[in-house]
């Protein structure tokens, strides 16, 4: 937006005004006693001038010297301005523009400083009482009352219009001002909100990534320890079963923080994709390697799922048969996959007790279905997890098979 060589003087001449205010006002006190001491010295033609030339000059210094306070007195430097006006023009002066420009001057800045009722009111007693004046005032006989008062009446309205234009035009900046300060912390709240929200969706991919395979890689570990004299053979393909499911762990971890390092190089080398419950099987037989079954079921057509929700429902089956694994003394769970309507139901029970654990990983165990929780809300779905009536654990989750809303939130 391109502003005027005139608009950028003024601002230039307000900035200067707030830096020297006294210096400004000084200046304008002289300027304005020139304009007042020039407009006492003019007549009308084969007009007398008045005799009280060191009278005028004073009344007119002291309105030009209380213009001095119109910052911190804008109404006390209007009423001297009109006192000294009223009774100038009572003495006899002509009654003219120069004449009035100490008390145009205080009207100005008392519109500009001043709420809309307190200008009306002392604009209004200041324009009636020099209107008054000049219609009884003998210097202007020979022109009619209404040329005598409809002048100095609408020479005394321009300049509390321009006070209120100035003071509009102060509040409009100063709102503009205003909206921009508040749209900026309002961006500030919303990139710290996505911040936020970014450090929990990567906090739940590593708590999903590193317990579920820590836990897999415990379990074979402590299975190959108790098979290592007895079954050799047995022993030796779980611990190849160990390698591999360390190896996943790097592989999800290295995805999973590259996203961290990624900077939009077109150059730099792609990510591996999201898993999904493509990868269903090799999550059975890694628990299989741990000494848990896992069978699988499912009712209903399958459908295609967003990547989002895929991810979301591999996620919950890898946390809930993770936590099968560590706290649950049973060899088996089951997985139901339903597909009913426009959502997708998964259930992962399991028969065993739950075995008692230390306070730690009992809090271990709450933030994984609490960030079960969360990611099934964060595609629009809902889960519920609890112990069975008959024994036993059961994590329900029912998904939508489209994603959530408009655009699908990021799990």
């Amino acid at each position: 937006m391109t502003t005027s060589p005139e608009r950028r003087y003024a601002d230039r001449l307000e900035e200067f005004s707030h830096r020297r205010p006294f210096a400004v006002d000084l200046v304008l006190a002289a300027a304005l006693m020139g304009c007042a001491t020039l407009g006492s010295e003019l007549t009308l033609p084969g007009a007398t001038p008045p005799d009280q030339d060191k009278t005028a000059s004073v009344l007119m210094g002291v309105a030009c010297l209380a213009l001095l306070k119109h910052r911190s007195h804008p109404r006390a430097a209007l009423i001297v301005n009109a006192a000294c006006t009223v009774a100038v023009i009572a003495l006899g002066y002509l009654l003219t523009p120069l004449l009035l420009a100490p008390v145009m001057a205080a009207l100005y800045w008392l519109a500009t400083q001043t709420e809309r009722r307190t200008t009306r009111v002392y604009g209004l007693a200041t324009m009636l009482a020099v209107t008054v004046a000049a219609a009884i005032s003998d210097s202007m006989e020979q022109v009619s009352v209404l040329l005598r008062t409809i002048g100095p009446f609408f020479w005394l309205l321009l300049p509390l219009a321009a006070g209120n234009m100035t003071r509009l035009r102060r509040a409009y900046l100063t709102a503009v001002q205003a909206r921009a300060e508040h749209a900026e912390r309002t961006r500030e709240e919303e990139a710290r909100l996505r911040v936020t929200e970014e450090r929990m969706r990567i906090a739940r991919e590593l708590h999903d990534v590193v317990a579920h395979h820590l836990a897999l890689a415990n379990a074979q570990a402590g299975t190959a320890a108790h098979l290592a004299l007895t079954s050799p053979e047995q022993t030796k393909t779980i611990l190849t079963d160990l390698t591999g499911t360390t190896s996943s762990a790097l592989r999800e971890l290295k995805a999973t923080l590259g996203l961290l390092r990624q900077n939009g190089d077109p150059d730099s080398a792609p990510l591996e994709p999201s898993p999904g419950l493509a990868r269903l099987p090799e999550l059975v037989s890694a628990c299989a390697s741990a000494g848990l079954k896992v069978t699988v079921t499912t009712e209903g057509g399958p459908q295609p799922l967003s990547p989002g929700v895929d991810l979301t429902a591999f996620r919950i089956v890898q946390e809930a048969l993770t936590n099968v694994t560590k706290h649950a003394a049973t060899q088996a769970a089951h997985v139901r996959f339903e597909y009913a309507g426009s959502r997708l139901v998964i259930t992962v029970s399991n028969d065993g007790a739950v075995v008692p654990v230390p306070v730690e990983a009992g809090r271990s165990q709450g933030f994984g279905v609490m960030g079960m929780r969360e990611r099934a809300r964060s595609v629009g779905g809902e889960l519920c997890a609890g112990h069975r009536p008959e024994g036993g654990f059961e994590v329900t989750t029912a998904l939508p098979l489209q994603p959530y809303g408009e655009g699908e939130a990021t799990p």
